[in-house]
């Protein structure tokens, strides 16, 4: 008995020993973020599943409000208490960074191959030479509609223009339900649901974005001056007092079941799917005329980079190679449905209403909102004047061809290309 406990004590005490050094010897990396809302996401099912594979690598997910994250994580960086992993807005607050040496570059990392270049470009320089964020996810526009009211009047799903004006007469015409869900109160909601989401049918995805910020093409011709005539055609159908009426307010009128259908984007599929109480569906930008090619806003949100003073690189290259996998974009984009991996590989989803939005991926050309990227870094800030003026475009307070005229002024007023 004496000799069987002498056996085993040196036994128990050497696993001991062997589990805390394991545990020494384990890397602690930790990832900065403004999505606090993922919080639970990610120590429930992101952090479990790549420390089952790297037991060597322990994650630690730190988010900030996302209003103060671009200032908190400036002064982290600035003084060295910055974690391990950045998540990376896209386009300049990002690519200020890395021009100040605050984020690894991540050019030559064989998993960028598996991204397009819409995706690449909010993560890289101009110049599309250093890569310095792998891109994580992306928002779809499009337009969601209550299926029980479409059903109910007998409506079918728009596929061109004039389809899309016929289900809102109809709508308008019964007088039970508002026909689309929108305010310009808040401005924003116009710009980005509005002129954004149907714009790239018109300027033809990529191919009018890339022109604009060439200097080839201007915000007065005609390709940019249409989606503002469109976006005018929708006043009617708006709902009475829609001048004032807020982002909440919008929501509500959807999800309550009082209008029938909402300019929108993904982003909306998890809050909806909690809030309504009838089954949504989606539907993408209705095209011209039937047979045209079909365009996406497929806008890019979230990347993932490293810190360039972290003392752990390695690690944290190991964690950036396996959120280039395909079980992360899986594990990601189910776990927050509407915010879609920005792989070329197809990943499966579980959400139907996802299902529906992603599909459109495999019919259509994707881009990014026209402003985003270079062409609203001076002032005026193109951005915020393409809220003001697709607002007054609804509102009846512009016309089409003033708004364009305002924006194309303003850019050409400190952006050189835009003044040859």
């Amino acid at each position: 008995m004496t000799l069987a406990r002498r056996t085993v004590l040196p036994l128990a005490a050497l696993l001991l020993a062997g589990t805390s050094l394991a545990s020494a010897q384990a890397t602690d990396l930790v990832i900065e973020s403004w999505r606090n809302d993922d919080l639970p996401i990610w120590q429930e099912k992101i952090i479990p599943a790549f420390e089952a594979k790297h037991p060597d690598i322990k994650l630690k997910f730190q988010p900030t409000a996302p209003k103060e994250y671009n200032s908190a994580l400036n002064a982290k960086l600035d003084g060295g208490s910055a974690g391990d992993i950045i998540t990376c807005r896209p386009f300049d607050a990002s690519l200020q960074l890395f021009e100040r040496g605050k984020l690894e570059s991540l050019t030559g990392m064989p998993e960028l191959q598996g991204y397009p270049d819409f995706a690449l470009a909010a993560w890289s320089t101009d110049d599309g030479k250093n890569t310095f964020c792998i891109p994580v996810a992306s928002v779809i526009h499009g337009f969601m509609y209550n299926k029980d009211i479409f059903k109910e009047l007998g409506l079918e799903v728009p596929k061109t223009e004039a389809e899309f004006f016929a289900v809102l007469d109809k709508i308008k015409e019964n007088g039970s339900y508002i026909p689309l869900a929108l305010g310009t109160v808040d401005q924003w909601e116009a710009a980005t649901m509005g002129y954004n989401n149907i714009g790239p049918t018109y300027w033809k995805g990529e191919e009018g974005r890339k022109a604009v910020i060439a200097g080839k093409a201007k915000l007065t011709d005609a390709p940019y001056v249409q989606p503002f005539e469109e976006i005018a055609r929708w006043r009617p159908y708006l709902g009475d007092g829609f001048e004032a009426q807020s982002y909440p307010d919008s929501q509500n009128l959807f999800t309550l079941g009082r209008a029938a259908i909402y300019p929108t984007g993904s982003w909306e599929i998890s809050p909806f799917g909690k809030d309504a109480q009838f089954e949504m569906g989606a539907f993408k930008p209705p095209v011209e005329n039937a047979g045209d090619k079909c365009y996406i806003t497929d806008h890019v949100d979230l990347g993932i980079g490293i810190n360039a003073a972290s003392p752990n690189k390695e690690a944290a290259k190991t964690f950036i190679q396996w959120v280039g996998s395909k079980e992360f974009a899986e594990l990601y984009s189910n776990s927050l449905p509407g915010f879609f991996s920005l792989a070329k590989e197809p990943v499966t989803l579980e959400n139907p209403l996802a299902k529906e939005f992603v599909a459109w991926r495999g019919e259509c050309d994707a881009t990014i909102r026209l402003p985003y990227q270079i062409l609203s870094r001076g002032t005026p800030n193109l951005e915020n004047d393409l809220w003001v003026v697709s607002a007054n475009v609804i509102n009846g307070k512009q016309t089409p061809q003033d708004a364009a005229a305002q924006l194309q002024k303003g850019l050409a007023s400190w952006y050189g290309p835009q003044q040859k």
